[in-house]
């Protein structure tokens, strides 16, 4: 049995774990790879709505086995407070959830060296979350991490060194701070994660592949934000593409199967960087309002645009992407006039391949295609979509050499056909 992976194309939000809940009953575990809590992957059925942040998306399915693996950094309050709220709605997780002890700690004082670094870079902030990924990472990296199995031995000494070595740096910025109630959450939060599995999840992950139990590798944030293949600077700071999934989760990578990959049906992005399909117009606008593009976690606007087929042809390379899966068609509902661009250009000279730095003078090359401009949202059978729909997923299909197996015409699980 070999390990599935699916992950976004874009620039995140494509809504990975509305798929995931969608694809769990084919699978006997869900693995969460990288990313932290900025990563909100919101699901929808029942009439309720949850967004999850640091928890898999096959958490609402049965008894599922759920991982979070090293690849992910923890915050433990955030954890307490997300499990909590899934606890009272009748969803237990202490005997389903495993964590991994390499999974790295992101600590009080991370999040406030977070706001700090991007105070310090003015004009030139990145635009994060504020969650304290970037530093955790970099402590990660720079082997100073404090891990979640080190809270099962000589935490305390470990964490006092993490603290002041974090507290260092700040007065070095002559930045003021007050930790006091980050960290009191945080210690509650310590204590909450003793009572999960904790164990070495590359060693369940590779029995349950020998054993022929099938796993579902869930990535968060977008291709176009990995730390390598992303538009750096403006990325996050793990590897958010199929290979995230071997080293997030100690998966060879032959023993990956198949690479479900996420896209729109036009494109979003959050916070600063390049996104060279935005849109500033109203129907810019329209697509923000009906397709509600604000963040599931930081509330934020989304910038929109039009679907960019140079970056997610990229994706698809990257990936290996063996399936697609489309989502959002319906916000589009309303448009007479549909565009996809189809290459950059750039001084004066026209791309298909993606550059090594997207920057004010890429000007994209757009195709038109007639807009479907009716309701989709009932439609349940391929067959039954307007022409002018199936020419556009076509169309997207022939450029990338992938079919698209799934689309999503709503936020409920219902709200989706497989081809």
């Amino acid at each position: 049995m070999k390990a599935d992976v699916v992950l976004g194309l874009q620039w995140g939000d494509e809504g990975k774990g509305k798929v995931v809940d969608v694809l769990t009953p084919k699978y006997d575990t869900i693995a969460r790879f990288q990313g932290g809590p900025n990563a909100g992957h919101t699901l929808e059925f029942n009439n309720e709505k949850y967004i999850l942040r640091s928890i898999p998306s096959g958490i609402f399915q049965g008894d599922k086995i759920n991982i979070i693996g090293n690849g992910v950094v923890l915050d433990p309050a955030l954890f307490k407070a997300e499990a909590e709220s899934l606890a009272k709605s009748g969803h237990d997780l202490t005997k389903r959830l495993y964590i991994s002890k390499k999974a790295h700690l992101i600590l009080p004082t991370h999040r406030i060296l977070d706001a700090a670094y991007e105070a310090a870079k003015g004009d030139a902030k990145v635009g994060t979350t504020g969650k304290g990924i970037g530093p955790t990472y970099t402590d990660k990296v720079s082997r100073n991490g404090l891990r979640v199995g080190d809270i099962l031995c000589d935490f305390e000494n470990k964490y006092a060194a993490a603290k002041a070595r974090h507290a260092k740096v700040l007065s070095d910025m002559k930045f003021d701070y007050d930790v006091t109630e980050l960290e009191k959450e945080w210690m509650q939060g310590i204590e909450y994660l003793k009572k999960f599995n904790l164990i070495d999840s590359e060693i369940l992950v590779n029995d349950l592949i020998k054993n022929n139990k099938s796993i579902l590798c869930e990535g968060a944030q977008g291709t176009m934000l990995d730390i390598d293949f992303g538009s750096y600077p403006f990325v996050t700071s793990s590897n958010t593409v199929c290979a995230g999934a071997c080293t997030g989760l100690g998966i060879a990578p032959n023993k990956i199967g198949e690479v479900y990959g996420i896209f729109k049906a036009y494109c979003t992005r959050v916070g600063s960087g390049p996104f060279p399909t935005e849109l500033f117009d109203e129907v810019g606008d329209s697509l923000r309002v009906i397709g509600h593009e604000f963040g599931s976690v930081t509330g934020r606007k989304r910038r929109c645009g039009w679907i960019d087929m140079v970056a997610l042809k990229y994706s698809v390379m990257i990936n290996g992407v063996t399936s697609l899966i489309m989502m959002k068609a319906d916000v589009m509902n309303h448009l007479e006039t549909v565009k996809a661009a189809v290459a950059y250009e750039i001084d004066g000279e026209t791309v298909t391949d993606f550059p090594y730095e997207l920057n004010g003078s890429v000007k994209p090359v757009y195709k038109e295609f007639k807009g479907w401009n009716c309701n989709i949202n009932d439609i349940r059978k391929y067959d039954e979509f307007p022409v002018e729909f199936k020419e556009y997923v076509e169309f997207i299909e022939k450029e990338t050499g992938v079919p698209v197996k799934i689309i999503s015409v709503g936020p409920d699980r219902d709200e989706t056909i497989i081809r």
